[in-house]
C-alpha cells in the first residue's frame, strides 16, 4: 500500500530537485500518493485511506478539482522541497495536487540563461516531435496560481500561456488539450542551442548544464494562445456531457443550445443513470451499465457554466469527466444517495 512521505525523500537541490513517481496531494511538508479511480466523483482517491480526493480537500476546507486550473510543471513545480520553499518565501497556501501526465512532443530543455539567486541553469519548455518524457501537471487554486507567477516572473522570464502544442495525457486516461504552461519571455529563457540543437534536462544534469556554452533559440517552436489576465478553472474544457433533460430536444434543451456550437456528439460513459421520480435522472460514476448522452462543445465555458449551475442546483455537482476516449468533458452528478431509485440502462429518454 502507498504511503505517505515527507519532503526530505525528494530534495529540491540541485534543481530542478527530484519528484515522486506518483500523482500526490502535498500539504506542510507532507505527501499522500493518488491513485486513479473514477468510481469517485473526483476520478482520484488519497493513499492510504483511500478516501476521495474531492472528500479529502473538503475536510480541509479547499476547493475541489474541478475549481482548480491544470498547469503542466516540467522544471521544479513538481518537487516537494520546492512545494514547501514556496510556502515558506512567498506564502502558498492549501494543498498542491499534482498528477503525473505523459507529454508527446514536448520537453523539458536546458533555458539560455543562469538564474540570478543560485547561478543554476533553468529549465524551459519546448516542442521536441517524437520525444515522450512524463512530467506533472498541477491543479492550482486561483491563489496557487499567483503564487505561481511571482515565482517564475510571468512577463519577464516566463509567460503564461495555453499550450495546444504534443499532447498531455494524465494517469486516468484524461487528455488535457489546452493545459497553462509557463514558457519562455525573452531570450535568457529561450532554449539554449549547442551545436544547434537544444539539450534535454534528462540528457544533462544541472552540474554539466552549467557549463554548456551555446546561444538562445530564436523560437521554442510551441503553438501557443498567450493568456492575459487571470485565468478561471472554467475555462477548462470546453465540452459538456449531458444525460437528462438538457439533451438535444430534451426539457431543457433550450437552455444550452445557443451556447453550443457544432453538432452534438453520441457517447455512453462509464456509470449508472437512475430515475429519481422527480422528472430529471441521476448520474453516479463508477461500474455500471454505461451511460448514454451527448457531448456538447460550449463556445464560452466560462459563460455558459453559471448558467448550467444555476439550472442544476444544489442536487448535483458539476466535475471533470473522462470519456473512453480520453476526452475530458464537464456533467453534473447526483449528490445525494440514489437508495432504490430504479436504474435507466437505455438512458433517459421522456
Amino acid at each position: 500500500m502507498a504511503q505517505p512521505f515527507t519532503d526530505d525523500s525528494h530534495p529540491a537541490e540541485p534543481y530542478p530537485g527530484t519528484r515522486p513517481d506518483h500523482c500526490f496531494v502535498h500539504l506542510d511538508g507532507t505527501g499522500w500518493p493518488l491513485v486513479p479511480d473514477l468510481s469517485l466523483d473526483s476520478g482520484w482517491r488519497v493513499e492510504p485511506d483511500g478516501t476521495d480526493l474531492d472528500r479529502w480537500l473538503a475536510d480541509r476546507g479547499e476547493l475541489p478539482l474541478a475549481a482548480r486550473m491544470p498547469v503542466l510543471g516540467y522544471g521544479s513545480n513538481a518537487n516537494p522541497a520546492k512545494l514547501t520553499w514556496l510556502r515558506e518565501e512567498l506564502g502558498l497556501t492549501g494543498s498542491a495536487v499534482l498528477l503525473r501526465a505523459r507529454c508527446e512532443g514536448l520537453s523539458a530543455v536546458w533555458a539560455a540563461g543562469l538564474r540570478a539567486r543560485d547561478d543554476q541553469r533553468p529549465a524551459t519548455l519546448a516542442a521536441l516531435p517524437g520525444v515522450v518524457e512524463e512530467h506533472s501537471v498541477w491543479f492550482a487554486t486561483p491563489e496557487q496560481l499567483r503564487v505561481l507567477d511571482r515565482c517564475e516572473g510571468r512577463g519577464l522570464r516566463y509567460r503564461l500561456v495555453r499550450l495546444h502544442s504534443g499532447r498531455v495525457s494524465l494517469h486516468h486516461g484524461g487528455e488535457i488539450d489546452s493545459v497553462l504552461a509557463y514558457t519562455g519571455a525573452g531570450s535568457k529563457r529561450m532554449p539554449l542551442l549547442v551545436r544547434g540543437k537544444p539539450v534535454r534536462c534528462a540528457d544533462v544534469d544541472q552540474r554539466r548544464a552549467r557549463h554548456l556554452v551555446g546561444r538562445p533559440a530564436t523560437s521554442d517552436g510551441l503553438d501557443v494562445t498567450p493568456v492575459h489576465g487571470e485565468p478561471s478553472a472554467d475555462d477548462w474544457p470546453d465540452r459538456l456531457f449531458v444525460y437528462g433533460t438538457l439533451q438535444p430536444g430534451g426539457s431543457a434543451w433550450h437552455l444550452v443550445e445557443h451556447l453550443c456550437d457544432g453538432e452534438p456528439e453520441r457517447v455512453r460513459v462509464p456509470g449508472t443513470l437512475f430515475d429519481t421520480g422527480h422528472g430529471h435522472p441521476a448520474l453516479r460514476p463508477g461500474d455500471g451499465p454505461g451511460v448514454p448522452g451527448w457531448v456538447l462543445r460550449l463556445t464560452s465555458p466560462e459563460d455558459a457554466l453559471p448558467v448550467l449551475d444555476d439550472y442544476e442546483g444544489d442536487e448535483y455537482r458539476r466535475v471533470r469527466a473522462v470519456l473512453p476516449d480520453g476526452t475530458v468533458c464537464w456533467t453534473y452528478l447526483w449528490v445525494a444517495a440514489v437508495g432504490d431509485f430504479p436504474v435507466l440502462a437505455d438512458g433517459w429518454t421522456r
